[in-house]
């Protein structure tokens, strides 16, 4: 398996991946919290990466993308400066369980620690039908903050 920060050009297989992650969440949860278009998620993935805007690192075999995180940089007095928010993370289920996503996560945590980013932060979904992510993410060396994630269309 190889690691590696993926370049603009993987932007379709990385938007079709974050389109199944948030099918999944819709699935479970039953609630439709997300668009799932496929196109939409392909435009927007490509120029966020080619203005550096969105770090895709991800975890391929043969080519085949396997897993990835998508990481956002960002800034506040609370994080005491510039930090990091992994946006996505995905692992495909058939491929869970096998340590691929300890291993994106050791290479994301890297990459912050290149970027000089005071921590990184994430969003989980919903509990409890997620609340295996939310362990995942605890073994890994997350801490939950509290609070909920809030949105209003604008």
């Amino acid at each position: 398996m190889e690691i590696s920060v993926l370049a603009p050009s993987r932007s379709d297989d990385i938007a079709e991946l974050a389109v199944r992650l948030t099918d999944e969440i819709i699935q479970r949860t039953g609630v439709k919290a997300f668009g799932s278009d496929v196109p939409r998620a392909r435009e927007l993935c490509r120029r966020f990466m080619e203005a550096g805007q969105y770090t895709v690192i991800a975890a391929s075999e043969e080519g085949k993308i396997v897993g990835f995180g998508a990481l956002c940089e960002s800034h506040s007095i609370y994080a005491e400066g510039t930090f990091g928010i992994l946006q996505e993370f995905y692992v495909a289920p058939e491929r869970r369980s096998e340590g691929i996503g300890s291993a994106l996560l050791a290479a994301i945590v890297a990459h912050a620690k290149e970027r000089g980013w005071k921590r990184l932060e994430l969003c989980t979904p919903p509990i409890p039908e997620f609340d295996a992510t939310v362990q995942f993410y605890r073994k890994n060396g997350f801490e939950i903050t509290g609070g909920h994630k809030m949105k209003r269309a604008i």
